[in-house]
């Protein structure tokens, strides 16, 4: 299925960079206080740098959660950390019924974040001479493909370059998705559909980046194993990392634990907007591609973990560094993304499910990183939302 485009703009050249759409981590081991502004027009509760943030812009980064909840956010939870220091914020409410102020601890859902733990768990499995990324995924997986394909590596899945179509999801449209919100989805479903269109291009030709990808790492990951995904990418990354709220739900509609609301914006026919509450959603068939419930925390823990190496072994660390240089333009690579601005070179990825977008970036010494989740209201739109703009922005510079 489509991975639609999520944008999240540093200047207008930060576009095309985050399109797609991380325990306290040891450099940050003195989280401050944080808190929510529970109005409108009210600024934000942001936290008190949790180490002297010399490097970091405090007013912009304050200045980029005010007025939340808005148009295009309900709420915002952000971790800036890095050499220069760290910063913790939040804004908004828990949900637009109560306007009670949004928990900076919650639970989302993370989306296209998922594929670092996916990676990183093939890689871990790589490592250990269970998988071999030159092999033809055929191989693995006998049947899976047909025989319109020609081998597809381990690896052409990892960086997007294996030309499998997307997969067939329930609905083209956000009416006709809600409406199915609570139906399953397999993922051997969705891989099913996509085998049946055949091959988009060559493997290694191009790079597309699409799902489905890795809803076949998921599927591999399972076969090579003989457990289940999640308990896999769990025991593989989730536990060296330290992320100790983040968890698969499978076919469980719920976020459980705290968490605050998501909700996408519906124009009505008579030219007025309305919220709808979409928190509760079967996101089955996302798979290692994008089922996995998170919080800013962790996903830092995620981003600092792997990049130091914690997680994933040096020689196979390396394939997370490494885009195709074969191919004019690629910037994904094993699970990130490669963004160069004003001199500095950020390794990121953007995720969003209908009510959630979230980010994780960083450099690869960690001078600089950033985590967020914006509950925004258009989250699976092409356009940019502005609160997630003005908090890369203020982050990055």
């Amino acid at each position: 299925m489509h991975a639609r485009r999520r944008t999240t703009v540093l200047a207008a050249s930060l576009v095309a960079a985050l399109a797609a759409g991380p325990l306290a981590a040891p450099a940050f081991a003195t989280p401050a206080p944080t808190s929510a502004s529970n109005s409108a027009s009210a600024p934000p509760s942001a936290s008190t740098p949790a180490q002297p943030a010399n490097g970091l812009d405090v007013d912009a980064l304050t200045a980029a959660l005010t007025g939340l909840p808005d148009q295009d956010a309900t709420a915002a939870l952000v971790r800036v950390g890095g050499t220069d220091g760290a910063w913790r914020g939040s804004a908004g409410v828990h949900d637009l019924t109560s306007a009670a102020p949004a928990d900076p601890d919650a639970r989302f859902r993370a989306g296209s974040t998922t594929k670092v733990v996916t990676a990183a768990a093939v890689l871990r499995l790589a490592a250990e001479r269970r998988i071999d990324l030159n092999t033809p995924v055929q191989h693995y997986l006998p049947g899976l493909l047909g025989r319109k394909f020609e081998p597809i590596t381990v690896r052409q899945l990892l960086n997007h370059t294996s030309g499998i179509q997307p997969g067939d999801g329930l609905g083209d449209t956000f009416e006709e998705v809600y409406a199915h919100r609570f139906d399953t989805l397999t993922p051997q479903q969705v891989v099913t559909s996509a085998a049946a269109k055949g091959p988009e291009f060559d493997p290694g030709e191009k790079q597309h980046y699409l799902n489905i990808n890795y809803t076949i790492l998921g599927l591999l990951i399972e076969k090579v194993t003989g457990r289940s995904y999640a308990s896999e990418a769990t025991r593989l990354v989730l536990r060296p990392a330290g992320m100790r709220d983040t968890y698969f739900p499978g076919t469980d509609p719920r976020i459980i634990g705290p968490h605050n609301h998501g909700y996408q914006a519906v124009r009505k026919a008579d030219g007025t907007t309305e919220f709808v509450d979409v928190t509760e959603w079967n996101q089955a068939d996302r798979f290692a591609a994008g089922d996995m419930i998170s919080t800013t925390a962790d996903l830092e823990r995620l981003l600092t973990s792997l990049f130091r190496g914690h997680v994933v072994p040096g020689p196979q660390l390396r394939e997370m560094f490494t885009v195709p240089a074969h191919i004019d333009g690629a910037t994904y690579s094993a699970g990130l993304q490669r963004f160069a601005y004003e001199g500095k070179v950020y390794w990121l990825k953007s995720g969003a499910r209908y009510g959630y977008s979230a980010l994780i970036a960083g450099t690869r010494d960690l001078s600089r990183t950033l985590v967020y989740s914006v509950n925004s209201t258009d989250a699976k739109s092409e356009a940019t939302n502005p609160v997630a703009q003005r908090i890369a922005m203020a982050a990055l510079k």
